[in-house]
């Protein structure tokens, strides 16, 4: 099953808590069920992700590393 991206963030150099505002404000302007994708370098990214989208509802559908490069893949609830 392929998942259709909506929306890309480069949140790339943005230190906490950056990412997850900017992912915020992005995934208001999605439908329900559209899939947005964040780029982030900022490991701390990884557990304020989790936690974001545990509080929010969101679906951390995938979460992924390659050469320090930080991907998660939400779905808006």
């Amino acid at each position: 099953m392929s998942t259709t991206i909506a929306k890309t963030l480069d949140l790339k150099g943005l230190s906490c808590p950056l990412p997850i505002v900017k992912t915020a404000q992005a995934i208001k302007g999605l439908q329900s069920g559209e899939v947005l994708e964040a780029l982030a370098t900022d490991p701390g990214s990884v557990p304020d992700f989790i936690a974001w989208c545990r509080s929010t509802g969101n679906e951390l559908v995938e979460q992924t590393t390659d050469d320090g490069v930080f991907r998660f893949v939400i779905r808006k609830r």
